[in-house]
């Protein structure tokens, strides 16, 4: 720096603080007016001098280069931007649900290992473990539980905003700063063109290891961050540039610095910038979004979400922390929240789903990534047609309608069933509890439940129900007297109350002719306007609840009585069976069976068979005595001895002979090894066919199914098999008929029970067949 005279810096007139003060050309101490008195030839002659040095720096190629590199990894965009591939491969991450798939991936790898060691052929042991690991892999993606999907939506592997970006774009710079002194990392903007149509891109920013993530504070944004968002979007709304913004952050950074430097205004900000921008925006939810630090960047036209996402105004552990008390509550408080995306997507407050690979977008990034781009090209095809006001509109639209109830616009009925019933005013005696009518709910509702239940699973006692009903019908009557009054009839009713009980007063206790027309008139004359009193809906409520209760008195009467009936027949038929001379016949009669050393009860003797009869005619008739006893009405039943031939266990071992002949025709034809390559096959098509299956995928699973059935068909449809079935059929037939019908050993039901079970056997194989496939 040039030397400045001393006379000039002890002048007269020269305070302290302007001493204090710096001029622009970096002189100090200097009052500048002092130079106005001086001629500047003569002040800088030969004491002040001004170099200049040109430092140089590394030469850059913008926006662009001509002639990259090929061989540079991460292609032209590495170029660009200090977002390099990592050095180290991302360790991978198992999720506690996904534990039960590590087995079945180290039966694989095992598997792989001795086939590579032994030299042995192992393909289809390796193909069979791999169709189990993908089924069991599909079974466990497409039942997510909700606080699974927020688990998928922080894995550590998860693909950033940037890893996206790269993926998608054509060509992409990034931009940096708020122009107040601060570039935040956790909020990444930038230029870049998707099919050479140019987009403003923003969003949040995470790290894809600790070193990271504490660079980019783990996608938390500071002020500084929504600034330079909201600087982004000023920008491109000037220049007419589509706005799209990645969402993936659990909310914005709040420490005492942050809220020293406004971060709720700074949100409050972008806000209500955001429905001011005349270009369309579009959101995407790329991991999970939190409160008021998602929101700062997702007012947009439409609000995407990838399909393991998560976007909530509270965490999952944060709202069961609050609520119960307890982080551990967190699965409960995220089934509570409705977070994910096809619960949001059905409130209407996300527009669309982008599918996600099986084992969510970490494990295949680039596939993600495309289905990104699509969603972004489709969605903003439909919103560059709108023109400016249609596109504000419909952005103000879509904030106004979510939830269920709008000012002087007719409730959806979808979203009325959900929406709470209207207050009414509140009586006197509802202010220290419940309402009358409520308290008489209460107390019948278990009587509701008896009813639609048929048997109680409670008793209630005939105190309890008296008590029910007396209470029911005060109120009845007090829902009438209201009703009377209200149709202007309760003088008369009195008057007539009063010539009724002079009346019944009288000597002779004789009610006229003329007072019963008078009752019979006000009768009428009731009932007709009994629709129109203010309280009809609630007498008729408690109407037919007292007719309810009365019901289920009758009901519980009833019950006692079968209950106590059947204790006490139980009782008499026990005395029956424990008298000596009963209990000597039955023992007599075990004796000789087990003397016959006999297998079937077929092989016993006729004259065996007639004393075993006989005993059970003497303890019938005994029983019959004991419930005529008990004054209940019997009918007797003769029985009938049937013949050998007539007896359903003449024809048991031949049906079971036919059923395992049918059990080994199907087992054969199931062991078969034509039978096994075509379910094979069935399998190795449905599994190319994947989800979707085209035309011919679908005709050759048809057919191969269809050829299944038909082999299975045929191996029970044999004319061995269907000539013993019709001829064991005709037999059971004629003897029916000849034992005169059913009676007790061989009924009709039998036989087709029998037959049906036979015919069954083919529909279970085929259905078998089809869980198979």
């Amino acid at each position: 720096m040039a030397s400045v005279p001393n006379s000039l810096v002890s002048s007269s007139g020269t305070s302290a603080s302007d001493l204090l003060r710096s001029s622009s050309n970096g002189l100090s101490g200097v009052p500048l007016r002092l130079f106005g008195r001086a001629r500047l030839g003569v002040l800088f002659k030969k004491e002040f001098t001004v170099t200049a040095k040109i430092k140089k720096g590394k030469k850059h190629d913008y926006p662009w280069p001509d002639n990259p590199d090929p061989n540079v990894k991460g292609g032209v965009l590495s170029h660009l931007s200090h977002f390099k591939p990592l050095a180290e491969k991302q360790k991978s991450v198992t999720l506690d649900f996904e534990k039960p798939l590590v087995g079945l991936e180290k039966k694989i790898e095992d598997v792989r290992k001795m086939a590579q060691e032994t030299g042995l052929d192992f393909k289809d042991q390796i193909i069979s473990l791999e169709n189990k690991y993908r089924q069991a892999l599909k079974d466990l993606y497409t039942h997510l539980t909700p606080i699974q999907r927020v688990y998928i939506a922080r894995h550590p592997n998860r693909p950033t905003f940037l890893d996206h970006i790269l993926n998608i774009t054509d060509k992409w710079v990034e931009l940096h700063g708020d122009r107040a002194g601060y570039d935040d990392p956790a909020i990444v903007t930038g230029i870049g063109t998707i099919d050479g149509r140019p987009y403003m891109f923003i969003g949040h920013q995470k790290g894809r290891n600790t070193k990271e993530n504490i660079h980019r504070n783990f996608g938390m944004p500071t002020p500084h961050g929504y600034r330079k968002a909201l600087r982004m979007m000023r920008y491109a709304d000037h220049h007419g540039f589509p706005i799209i913004t990645f969402i993936d952050t659990p909310g914005a950074f709040a420490d005492l610095k942050s809220e020293e430097l406004g971060q709720g205004e700074a949100i409050a900000h972008n806000l209500r910038a955001m429905f001011g921008l005349k270009v369309p925006i579009v959101s995407i939810v790329i991991g999970e979004g939190g409160s008021g630090g998602a929101l700062a960047i997702g007012c947009a036209n439409k609000l995407l979400m990838l399909e393991n996402a998560v976007f909530y105004v509270a965490s999952p552990e944060a709202c069961a922390a609050i609520l119960w008390k307890s982080a551990k509550a967190a699965p409960q408080a995220a089934e509570k929240l409705k977070i994910t995306a096809p619960e949001l997507v059905k409130l209407e407050i996300a527009d669309g789903i982008i599918p996600e690979p099986l084992g969510g977008a970490h494990s295949d990034p680039s596939w993600t990534s495309q289905q990104i781009k699509v969603a972004i090209v489709e969605t903003m095809d439909e919103l560059l047609k709108m023109d400016t006001p249609e596109l504000l509109n419909h952005r103000m639209l879509k904030f106004r309608q979510i939830g269920v109830f709008q000012e002087g616009i007719p409730v959806d009925p979808e979203k009325k069933v959900n929406m709470k019933k209207k207050d009414g005013p509140i009586t006197q005696k509802e202010e220290h509890g419940k309402s009358p009518d409520l308290e008489l709910e209460d107390e019948i509702e278990n009587l509701k439940q008896v009813l639609k239940a048929g048997e109680p699973s409670f008793k209630f006692t005939e105190l309890e129900l008296n008590e029910m009903i007396e209470k029911l019908k005060r109120e009845v009557d007090q829902e009438f007297t209201v009703a009377v009054n209200a149709m202007g009839l309760g003088d008369q009713l009195e008057m007539l109350r009063e010539e009724f009980a002079k009346a019944r007063n009288s000597p002779d206790q004789l009610i006229n002719q003329s007072l019963k027309d008078k009752i019979e008139k006000l009768k009428q004359e009731f009932n007709q306007g009994l629709s129109e009193a203010p309280n009809y809906a609630s007498l008729n409520y408690k109407l037919d609840m007292l007719k309810e209760i009365c019901k289920a008195k009758k009901l519980s009467e009833q019950n006692d009585k079968i209950t106590t009936l059947k204790q006490e027949i139980n009782k008499r038929f026990k005395e029956v069976m424990d008298r000596p001379d009963i209990k000597e016949k039955l023992e007599a009669l075990k004796a000789d069976i087990a003397n016959t050393d006999l297998s079937t009860e077929r092989d016993l003797d006729q004259g065996l068979k007639a004393k075993i009869l006989k005993v059970k005619k003497e303890i019938e008739l005994e029983l019959m005595d004991v419930l005529k006893s008990l004054n209940l009405d019997v009918e007797a039943i003769k029985s009938k001895v049937v013949n050998e031939q007539t007896s359903f266990l003449d024809f048991k071992e031949n049906i079971e002979e036919l059923n395992d002949e049918i059990r080994s025709k199907i087992e054969a034809a199931a062991n078969s090894s034509d039978m096994k390559n075509k379910i094979e096959l069935l399998k190795l098509e449905m599994e190319m066919a994947g989800r979707d299956p085209g035309p011919d995928s679908k005709a050759k699973i048809n057919a191969l199914i269809q050829q299944i059935k038909q082999s299975l068909a045929e191996a029970v449809s044999s004319t061995e098999l269907v000539e013993k079935h019709e001829k064991l059929k005709k037999e059971i037939a004629k003897a029916m008929e000849s034992s005169g019908g059913p009676n007790g050993s061989m009924n009709l039901e039998d036989l087709k029970g029998g037959s049906s079970e036979d015919a069954s056997r083919l529909k279970n194989n085929e259905n078998a067949t089809h869980s198979i496939t």
